[in-house]
């Protein structure tokens, strides 16, 4: 009981400080100029649902250099080079954390990883205004990650609304069934099941398992965390998950690229992920 408690105010604090960040950029920076950089400067947003929706293992590859629960995973972190390689490795898609103080990411990492690839790019954030919407898309990004857990329906809304407004279909992400019916309820079309519970951080791929069965059909079902083996994307994608978010595993190795070829295409290098 007092490591969860311990852990859920790890997340709190994520929180209490992003507000804080976003207050004070929102100060220096006005959304009408984000605005006219989003419209006017940043490329037209790749279609992030069709490149989960392939026929395949449809891996979205997490580049983070740590985590508030497992500190470092990699000291020497390029996102440009990170991205180039594992879209080499065969990622429909990549997700790039941008938050600052518990992951040490930045919207330079998604900039940058943005400019060498051709597959879609994620902005992995704790996102609560629109006006990270707007500085996502400012900064090139052609989707975004919503919390459930952080957000009344009513903002869901909202940031569902303005995401596809800008052509950016956002990934909502849930932990149990009462926030996997709100989302559904308000009209969410790309549906994450993270595996990590964010009150104690403990990693069950059970939660995907009891949860898959819940998403509707039309919906891209995306299976997120401690994914480690072939065996457990084959079963995930039995189960019904269109597609994976892969990070730490991926960020420990040492050529991410070869850990991913050896998740989707464990024959092609004669061995698989352990």
């Amino acid at each position: 009981m007092e490591t969860s408690s311990r852990e859920k105010n790890i997340l709190d604090r994520i929180v209490e400080m992003r507000r804080e960040s976003v207050a004070h950029r929102k100060r220096v920076l006005p959304e009408v100029a984000l605005k006219i950089a989003a419209k006017e400067k940043a490329p037209p947003a790749r279609d992030f649902a069709a490149a989960l929706s392939r026929d395949g293992f449809n891996v979205i590859a997490e580049l983070k250099k740590a985590s508030p629960s497992r500190g470092v995973l990699r000291e020497e972190y390029s996102a440009a080079a990170l991205a180039a390689n594992v879209e080499q490795g065969g990622a429909a898609a990549i997700s790039v954390l941008t938050e600052e103080d518990f992951f040490q990411g930045s919207l330079g990492d998604l900039k940058a990883a943005r400019k060498v690839v051709q597959i879609p790019i994620l902005r992995k954030d704790f996102i609560f205004d629109p006006w990270q919407v707007w500085e996502a898309r400012a900064a090139s990004a052609d989707s975004f990650l919503l919390i459930a857990a952080i957000l009344n329906d009513a903002l869901l809304k909202e940031l569902l609304d303005l995401g596809r407004t800008l052509h950016m279909e956002p990934l909502v992400e849930v932990h149990s069934r009462e926030e996997l019916d709100r989302v559904i309820a308000c009209g969410a079309r790309i549906i994450g099941v993270n595996n990590r519970d964010l009150r104690d951080f403990q990693v069950r791929l059970d939660t995907s398992l009891a949860l898959v069965e819940f998403i509707p059909e039309e919906c891209v079902a995306v299976s997120e965390s401690g994914i480690r083996s072939h065996a457990d994307l084959a079963r995930l994608r039995q189960a019904g998950f269109d597609a994976f978010l892969i990070g730490e595993h991926l960020m420990k190795g040492a050529d991410p690229a070869q850990e991913l070829r050896a998740l989707i295409m464990p024959s092609s290098n004669g061995t698989s992920a352990a």
